[in-house]
């Protein structure tokens, strides 16, 4: 077959006339470079699993991904992408250059974790499972990311759409998802990105389409302080915090849209016979609708405003009041993909072809960047089971991962256009 002969994911995302989906998804797989590829996954999987492996014995904690970026420049290289670079944040990119340079698919996978320098990290097995702190979150997703630039390596498949792979920071936390927003902060890159696939897990029937949008507070109350038995009266900003803290939860939030609001962590005072003279905490408002952030924002501006007064009026001795300060420590954008988007049909054939029960989700990922300025994109795992996410048990099980990887595969080459 000539190499012009099959455009096929091209000329249907530019084509005003989009043939079905499920059609294109038999053809692509048909090429026998593209079943070349596909068994990469099967025949390289001690490989695949190796590299996950090391790259989470990697600390990668927030705000300090650099020696889990330097490792995956390095293995970018080795895997033939071009271009290869880390920016001033700390992403890592790479290119598998398309014969039309103006339109890129990215294919992403977030590199920190949510675990604190310090974090001993020990990867272990047990029975069919590899445990340890970030080995499926986002151990999985970088290690798919590597998969696939492997296999398309190993095939030379040549697609239409330039491939830009991106391992990036900041997902996690107060990463404010810091990693994405710079990508695309790059208004000559924005302009050609016309689909994005970020990798996040294991979940290879996760289809995530429906950014959830949340807004991150830290309040910081200040006092004089003092000795808790000779200043006792003083105004105490743990109490006022307390006192916020008793507000808000009185707060009604509705089940639809569905909305949540959670105080994460509560810190200060010097000792327990000291009055502190500061005291902060962190909330985190999520909802599915934005006005809703807007209006458990304003609840919690009120509920902090009124502690603040009422533990200045409780107080008994002078010596100046309570003060109280509000940042904005994190916001991520929320957005929904319309049910027609061509990458929720390209993603539903394939999955139908591959025998995937499709589960739509909304949830906040790296996916919530573009959605929100319109780039057809979604969050997917990189195949597998896991569980135990976010804590020092948490564990993956590779068995299957070669479904979620050929789901991606298929999807990236109908999105982007695959010659043979």
């Amino acid at each position: 077959m000539g190499r012009s002969a099959v455009l096929i994911g091209f000329l249907l995302l530019m084509s005003a006339q989009l043939p079905a989906a499920e059609a294109g998804v038999e053809t692509v797989e048909k090429l026998p470079a593209v079943q070349r590829a596909a068994e990469f996954f099967v025949r390289e999987a001690d490989w695949i699993l190796q590299q996950q492996i090391r790259l989470t014995s990697i600390p990668a904690p927030p705000f300090h991904e650099e020696e889990r970026g330097r490792y995956l420049e390095e293995q970018f290289r080795v895997l033939g992408l071009e271009n290869v670079r880390r920016d001033a944040l700390g992403n890592v990119l790479g290119e598998r250059p398309g014969s039309d340079p103006e339109h890129v698919v990215l294919i992403s996978a977030h590199i920190d974790t949510v675990f604190p320098p310090g974090t001993e990290i020990e990867i272990r097995r047990e029975g069919e499972n590899w445990v340890g702190p970030g080995i499926a979150d986002n151990g999985a997703g970088v290690a798919a990311l590597l998969a696939l630039a492997g296999a398309l390596r190993d095939t030379r498949l040549r697609t239409g759409a330039t491939l830009l792979f991106a391992a990036n920071v900041g997902e996690e936390g107060e990463g404010n998802l810091r990693g994405m927003q710079a990508l695309f902060a790059d208004s000559a890159l924005r302009r050609r990105v016309r689909a994005a696939i970020a990798i996040d897990g294991s979940n290879a029937e996760r289809l995530t389409a429906q950014a959830l949008g949340s807004k991150r507070f830290q309040i910081v109350v200040r006092g004089p302080g003092g000795h808790s038995w000779a200043d006792f009266g003083l105004p105490n900003p743990i109490q006022a915090l307390a006192r916020a803290i008793t507000r808000m939860t009185a707060v009604q939030v509705p089940a639809q849209p569905r909305t949540a609001f959670n105080v994460g962590e509560i810190t200060g005072g010097t000792a327990v016979n000291a009055i502190p003279y500061e005291a902060s905490l962190k909330v985190d408002i999520r909802s599915e609708m934005e006005a809703e952030i807007e209006r458990l924002e304003y609840e919690l501006r009120a509920a902090v405003a009124e502690a603040v007064a009422q533990e200045n009026a409780w107080a008994r001795v002078p010596g100046g009041p309570l003060e109280a300060e509000i940042r904005v420590i994190g916001r991520r954008p929320a957005g929904e993909l319309p049910s027609t988007a061509r990458i929720l049909e390209i993603f539903r054939a394939v999955d139908a072809h591959l025998g995937i029960k499709t589960s739509l989700q909304r949830s906040s990922t790296d996916a919530n960047v573009p959605i929100s300025l319109g780039i057809e994109a979604v969050a997917v795992g990189g195949g597998g089971r896991s569980g135990a996410s976010h804590s020092l048990r948490e564990w993956y099980d590779p068995t299957g991962r070669e479904v979620g990887l050929k789901r991606i595969l298929l999807a990236t080459l109908l999105l982007a256009g695959v010659e043979e």
